[in-house]
């Protein structure tokens, strides 16, 4: 009671003396800092994990362990979800966007820490995903959390949702423009100066406590050695087609696979099974193991005997066919081991995958350019490259793509390839499929709004608000006499017609006029002469995108509301219109 005594106090005195905009700014700054120390978290927990597991695995021979801590990390990812969490947490970034679209940007407070601690058994454990999506999720939940205990409203509950999101991907890869541009493009954020400050203010503070507990260190060690030449282009738009089209399987086989397991039922099952299948997949190709990052230092520094560390082929990578061979099944099965761990009960997002997909293609673009004596094209700037041409393909991103590799590499020199082929990958991809790995389920169950405007608005509006319920009622047995008596006491012009309740037609006063001034007709004309069913009626559980499409088809201004068959009143699109602007203004307007 003293806390939340307190809470309506501070919210009462910061109302009073500490304008809206600043107290956003001041929220955005501490979002960034718990965002950055939750990045810093996990990263540094998971690669303790890594380190205490791998430290006695030999390089140059296959480990069965690689067989045992997938399943292992798996079962404690599905027990502390279940027993602990008893909530969904899985697909981070898709989780945000629904809650954008449908809960009025409310996340569940457990989002705060539970992704984080699912996500380190998950990838520590070797798990075939990301942290990334766990990140943001957290960071975006805080901002939520924060939104909700201050009681703002929808429309800077979502800003302070993109400032969590922003800090999350600045504090991971330390690329603060490319976090701010994530908001924008991925979460659909407005582009107004209400907007982009505060995610500022979040992804540079993240920056800093980044650098405050990892040092400069970045997630890839890049030096450009080659500069971009411009006879290379054609080789940049083959590498971006062929992400395009890499990316089409990635999305569509990671939704077949997670849709298969969906189907199964027992949950012990599922676990079991995936878990197992998992561990063999990367017992045969331990690049697979956790994000993958190592494998894509290796291609970007030059060392791809690094690349077969731990399989089978080591030592292998100078025979030009079992080194391609071995990359194209990595390509191939990453989807594989990814899906798996997903839908098996891990925790973890695509981001990582994305990223190493990207790079093995672009390295085994660039490798068999060179094999062929086509051109003399550099590997380790096309594995760069193409790493920015999988993610704007995957999560239909190219400006997130292009800003966070030139931000995490510091490969400013390469902007134009990395334009050239993240564009090209992003046109092929749409050629397929219009909506990303992260909108598509929502989208095909009708939930996306983040990225419709009208719908978004549409959401906001509450149908009990807006049925008017003034409306004078007639039963079929009633004379034109009660009619005209009904008009004289009513601002409306049109009549609805009950029989216990249930509406069986209605009365147009313009149908009538004629009428109403010949009183020979008053007694001897009814209303079940006069009315006409209504082309359509709505129902208090519609979509108000489901009740514009009625208004729209049916050209009516007024529909009647029927639930369980009894009449409850009429829905105008006048009033809709005029509700509907309001909200426009309030999720739009800039508020500087």
């Amino acid at each position: 009671m003293n806390g939340s005594r307190f809470l309506g106090q501070f919210i009462i005195w910061r109302e009073k003396h500490l304008p809206h905009k600043q107290f956003i700014y001041i929220l955005s700054f501490f979002i960034g800092i718990f965002s950055g120390l939750a990045a810093v978290l996990l990263k540094n927990t998971v690669h303790y994990i890594h380190h205490g597991l791998l430290h006695s695995v030999a390089i140059d021979q296959i480990s069965y362990l690689y067989l045992l801590f997938p399943f292992f990390g798996i079962v404690l990812t599905v027990l502390f979800v279940r027993y602990f969490v008893k909530d969904k947490i899985g697909h981070g970034v898709s989780r945000i966007l629904f809650a954008i679209s449908k809960q009025n940007g409310r996340l569940r407070p457990h989002n705060n820490y539970s992704s984080l601690i699912a996500s380190a058994f998950t990838v520590g454990f070797g798990g075939s995903v990301g942290l990334e999506a766990p990140i943001v999720l957290t960071g975006s939940s805080i901002g939520s959390t924060l939104g909700r205990l201050f009681r703002m409203n929808y429309k800077t509950t979502i800003i302070l949702i993109g400032c969590g999101a922003a800090g999350a991907i600045s504090g991971i890869f330390k690329a603060p423009i490319a976090a701010v541009i994530f908001g924008l493009e991925v979460l659909m954020l407005d582009l107004t100066m209400w907007s982009i400050i505060p995610l500022l203010i979040s992804a540079v503070s993240s920056l800093i406590i980044s650098y405050f507990f990892l040092g400069k260190a970045v997630v890839f060690s890049f030096e450009l050695i080659e500069p971009f030449i411009l006879r290379r282009i054609p080789y940049y738009i083959l590498l971006g087609i062929f992400c395009g089209l890499i990316s089409y399987y990635f999305t569509r086989g990671t939704l077949y696979i997670e849709g298969l397991y969906s189907k199964v039922q027992n949950a012990f099952t599922k676990t079991v099974v995936g878990g197992l299948m998992l561990g063999v997949v990367i017992f045969f190709l331990p690049p697979l193991y956790g994000e993958g990052y190592n494998t894509l230092d290796a291609l970007l520094n030059g060392n791809p005997s690094a690349v077969l560390e731990g399989s089978m082929f080591y030592g292998m990578h100078t025979n030009i066919l079992i080194f391609g061979g071995f990359l194209v099944l990595l390509l191939f099965f990453k989807v594989i081991a990814t899906s798996v761990t997903n839908g098996a009960g891990g925790v973890g997002g695509i981001f990582a995958p994305t990223l190493f997909m990207g790079g093995v293609a672009g390295y085994l673009i660039a490798r068999l350019v060179n094999l062929l004596g086509f051109s003399d094209v550099p590997e380790r700037n096309f594995t760069l490259v193409g790493m920015a041409g999988m993610m704007a393909g995957v999560m239909h991103a190219p400006m997130t793509a292009i800003f966070l590799i030139a931000e995490i590499t510091d490969g400013y020199a390469l902007l134009l390839p990395l334009i050239l082929t993240s564009t090209i990958a992003y046109i092929t991809i749409m050629y397929f499929e219009p909506h990303s790995i992260y909108t598509i389920r929502l989208a095909q169950r009708g939930e996306l709004i983040t990225h419709h405007k009208d719908k978004a608005v549409l959401t906001l509006i509450d149908m009990e608000k807006v049925i008017e319920k003034d409306f004078k009622s007639l039963s079929p047995g009633d004379t034109l006499e009660a009619l005209v008596l009904a008009v004289s006491h009513s601002k409306r012009n049109i009549f609805p017609v009950l029989m216990n309740e249930m509406l069986v037609g209605v009365v147009l006063l313009n149908d009538v006029r004629h009428m109403i001034f010949n009183t020979d007709m008053y007694k001897t004309t009814f209303v079940r002469d006069l009315m006409m069913l209504p082309p359509a009626h709505v129902s208090p559980d519609d979509s108000m995108e489901e009740v514009m499409k009625k208004f729209e088809e049916t050209g009516s201004w007024n529909l009647p509301v029927i639930k369980n068959g009894k009449y409850i009143g009429f829905l105008s699109k006048s009033k809709m219109f005029s509700v509907y602007r309001k909200r426009l203004l309030d999720i739009t307007a800039d508020e500087y």
